[in-house]
């Protein structure tokens, strides 16, 4: 059963472009939100991680700050 994964970004992120990197080659399907674009996006985002900090992931409610990646292979059951 496919996961709900929600990414957190701005524009200019590297890191944010690291993670959607990641979950496109993990072939893991994803929604952006643009923090930086959309004010409910932003909102959502402190209310989710406590702060302003991104990428943040959000996959089926298990909150990852940052390019984590062993905790995004936990979440998404990748090896």
């Amino acid at each position: 059963m496919a996961k709900t994964v929600i990414v957190y970004s701005t524009t200019v992120c590297p890191w944010c472009v690291r993670v959607k990197e990641f979950l496109k080659q993990n072939n893991v399907i994803f929604e952006e939100r643009n923090a930086q674009e959309n004010p409910a996006f932003a909102e959502e985002l402190v209310k989710k991680s406590g702060g302003y900090a991104v990428p943040v992931t959000d996959i089926d409610g298990t909150i990852i700050i940052g390019f984590n990646m062993p905790k995004l292979k936990a979440a998404l059951g990748l090896r």
